[in-house]
């Protein structure tokens, strides 16, 4: 059976803005597949010590979810004053994230038990605790649950959403790709070819790493 790194990450608040509403803090059911990039690459110290391959699976879940309001900074240009305004925010609390990694295993375990920068997810001040263990996969098809799952995968449910899978580290250029997930949990089984001994499907999504941008100019 394939081995893998199985990462849960909790957190008692995160938040997660939708960056395709300009000017507005509409919030998503749950992170980019970018986002837990950046957890990663935080947990290493920096995208240059990230394998530029590295894939994942992921799953999320939360116990609730709220508005609160929070101040909102606008960029203007140089030299040009903007106003501090008060918005509503979307937040999701208790969550749980667990992460699927398949290669590079030892890497990834030595860099989640001794993390080189904080981890965090979503906005800078959302700390988490994170834990890993090594599981064994199985292979075959697999319950949906609350996966986070390539919209292309056959018989995959749930709301479609476009999410960010890599983000130039200038930020000027962005990878979208269609992502399913279901808030409430899907009960249909989907075949990735890999589930976890309790028969949740892994679903490996596209790669995450910025450098995957410039290869693809």
């Amino acid at each position: 059976m394939p081995q893998a790194l199985e990462l849960v990450v909790t957190a008692p608040i995160v938040s997660f803005r939708n960056p395709l509403y300009a000017g507005l803090q509409v919030g998503l059911p749950c992170p980019p597949p970018s986002t837990v990039g950046g957890l990663l690459a935080a947990a290493a110290g920096g995208w240059d010590r990230v394998p530029e391959h590295t894939r994942f699976a992921m799953a999320f879940r939360a116990a609730g979810s709220g508005t609160d309001l929070e101040t909102y900074h606008p960029l203007g240009s140089p030299g040009v004053s903007t106003n501090v305004t008060i918005k509503d925010r979307d937040f999701l609390a208790l969550t749980t994230l667990t992460v699927w990694l398949a290669e590079d295993i030892d890497f990834w375990e030595r860099v989640v038990r001794r993390p080189v920068w904080p981890l965090k997810l979503g906005r800078s001040q959302d700390l988490v605790a994170a834990r890993a263990c090594r599981v064994e996969l199985a292979a075959g098809p697999g319950e949906q649950g609350y996966g986070i799952v390539p919209d292309g995968l056959a018989q995959a449910t749930g709301t479609r959403m476009r999410l960010t899978t890599a983000v130039a580290l200038d930020r000027s250029r962005t990878r979208w790709n269609g992502y399913r997930y279901a808030a409430l949990g899907a009960r249909g089984w989907i075949d990735t070819g890999l589930a976890t001994a309790s028969g949740q499907a892994v679903a490996l999504l596209p790669p995450v790493h910025p450098a995957q941008l410039a290869a693809a100019s």
